[in-house]
């Protein structure tokens, strides 16, 4: 099963480091970032694990849950949590699916046979409130994910889910963003009262609207 943007997350239940769940009562009315590991005591994963878990303020102010899953057992979860806190510093202080059956993996895709047949890829998926799936980035194996980057990307998702803008290249919370091409210029008059500057007919820019 390939997901796809705008498709439905699938639901499931798993054990987590934090018990059992069902996916979709997990979430509630939340965001989620849902990401894989290829498997337990990897250095660069290891090192993602830490920095998630420094990162959880910035995750709960935006409303977002953070999951991750392995193919290891609870057990091992467990185990690797004392590395990671020796290593960075930091208590994991979110869920670890344990997926020895590979059964969330298969459902996510997670499983790449050019890369590993037995082992997850690292995946990130965004899921919003609705259960749909807003983002996807799949990394290889030899680099860390930069969750900032993910951070940013939530902030441009939820800021256009509210106004009717983009957001571009090198975007960061605060610059200026983009009007959508749909609003003509008098309807933009009224939705963006700090103004708006024409570069080209189809490229107008304006301030970050929520601030």
């Amino acid at each position: 099963m390939s997901i796809q943007l705008g498709d439905i997350a699938p639901d499931f239940r798993a054990s987590t480091t934090e018990g059992e769940i069902s996916f979709y009562d997990w979430i509630g009315d939340a965001w989620v970032v849902l990401f894989s590991h290829p498997k337990d005591f990897t250095p660069v994963c290891t090192t993602e694990l830490g920095e998630v878990a420094r990162l959880k303020e910035d995750f709960l102010r935006r409303n977002v849950k953070v999951i991750g899953l392995s193919v290891d057992d609870l057990e091992s979860h467990e185990a690797w949590g004392s590395d990671i806190r020796d290593a960075t510093g930091q208590v994991v202080n979110f869920p670890m699916i344990a997926d020895p059956d590979r059964a969330v993996a298969e459902l996510y895709d997670m499983i790449h046979p050019n890369s590993s047949t037995t082992t997850t890829v690292r995946s990130v998926f965004v899921i919003d409130p609705t259960r749909r799936v807003r983002l996807t980035i799949t990394y290889p194996a030899s680099t860390g994910r930069n969750f900032a980057e993910i951070l940013r990307t939530i902030d441009s998702l939820q800021l256009t889910d509210q106004y009717q803008v983009s957001t571009p290249v090198n975007w960061q919370n605060g610059d200026d963003v983009i009007v959508a091409p749909a609003v003509s210029d008098e309807e933009a008059k009224m939705l963006f009262p700090k103004g708006f500057r024409t570069i080209k007919p189809y490229l107008r820019t304006t301030p970050q609207p929520d601030i």
